[in-house]
């Protein structure tokens, strides 16, 4: 049986860093750029329902939602499969906690910065840029770029991507993202800098197996029983698309064939279409 489970489930996430204070607060310093001499001290826990305030409008629930001592909200979600609406999701929590801050009679000039961080346990994120891990994203000026405001930010950690430069570096930004990639239900012996470490020594404990109820079990082997059917899925509608837009471009090209006079066995053989669909195209 496995000493360990994987923290990056919905489950054990919210165990590690949305039931201790503590925690959630080093993995904010080591992971966000925060501005020098702007670390956070404390946090608070707030209620992860982002409920609107128009019954209409959109609901949804984040992993963890805190605000720290200068009274800047912080958002961290754990993502197990990437999707495009996901980046939008994101920044539509980020305004949210930002707008919200806006009670009556309080001034724009009093509004504080809303950060987002997102973990993500896929590969297929940004694609566009290949092996990086980070992803920054903030208000700047597009000409002035040096001209930036940290108002809204959202810092994407892509975890399959994150390599350790140099295995001796001990940062709480290395030892974090260590903890979130190396342990999982493989895990017999974790590193020793893991163990040594308050912080993720802590964390360890806490994702023990044997600290787990058998409800929990049960909910934790559901969670990764959902994350494979709906990778299936979408891996599925992926191959499904790239079969549709093979098929229309031979049929571009069976047009373009057909058009010039070409016989059309030979641009069945050309485009593996069929007799039959190349005469009523």
């Amino acid at each position: 049986m496995s000493k360990y489970l994987d923290p990056k489930a919905d489950l054990t996430f919210k165990k590690v860093f949305g039931e201790h204070p503590n925690l959630v607060l080093s993995l904010l310093n080591a992971l966000l750029p925060l501005p020098e001499g702007m670390e956070i001290k404390t946090v608070e826990y707030l209620s992860p329902e982002n409920v609107p305030e128009n019954p209409g409008k959109k609901y949804s629930i984040v992993d963890v939602l805190c605000v720290d001592n200068y009274n800047r909200h912080f958002i961290v979600e754990m993502q197990s499969i990437w999707n495009t609406e996901f980046f939008q999701r994101t920044l539509f929590n980020a305004a949210s906690m930002y707008t919200k801050q806006l009670n009556k009679g309080k001034a724009f000039g009093e509004l504080n910065d809303v950060y987002a961080l997102c973990l993500v346990n896929d590969e297929a994120v940004f694609p566009e840029y290949g092996t990086e891990y980070i992803q920054e994203y903030y208000l700047s000026n597009k000409k002035h770029t040096d001209d930036r405001h940290t108002d809204l930010s959202m810092v994407f950690i892509v975890l399959p991507n994150f390599k350790p430069q140099n295995r001796a570096e001990k940062t709480m930004h290395n030892l974090w993202l260590k903890f979130l990639t190396e342990i999982d239900e493989q895990t017999d012996d974790a590193d020793p800098e893991l163990l040594t470490n308050k912080d993720t020594s802590e964390a360890l404990e806490i994702v023990r197996r044997s600290a787990f109820t058998d409800s929990e079990l049960l909910a934790y082997n559901l969670y990764w029983l959902n994350v494979s059917t709906e990778k299936s899925s979408l891996e599925r509608e992926r191959m499904e698309g790239r079969a549709e837009g093979e098929k229309q471009k031979a049929v571009a090209i069976a047009r373009a064939m057909k058009k010039h006079g070409d016989d059309i066995d030979y641009i069945a053989m050309v485009t593996e279409l069929s007799p039959e669909e190349i005469k009523i195209l």
